[in-house]
């Protein structure tokens, strides 16, 4: 994954990102049962698509996380 993609995902919404974690993950397992099967010519492909993932789930967890202080604020607030 190149710098500018990741800075594009960092503009995605959580939602949208977990669509992508969800494509990663089945990208990671028809990459591993091309292994496998002996038809995956660049196995790098695999632990790239695993590196993928994890940005992807670094991201979705960032976002989670600077979204729950700003909604418990609310909560304490109007309790």
């Amino acid at each position: 994954m190149k710098t500018r993609e990741f800075e594009e995902l960092k503009k995605k919404d959580i939602d949208e990102l977990t669509k992508l974690v969800d494509e990663k993950r089945t990208e990671i397992l028809n990459l591993r049962f091309s292994l496998a099967t002996g038809a995956l010519e660049d196995p790098s492909r695999l632990g790239n698509a695993k590196r993928d993932l994890a940005r992807v789930l670094t991201l979705v967890g960032q976002k989670r996380s600077a979204a729950a202080p700003a909604s418990a604020a609310t909560t304490e607030a109007t309790a």
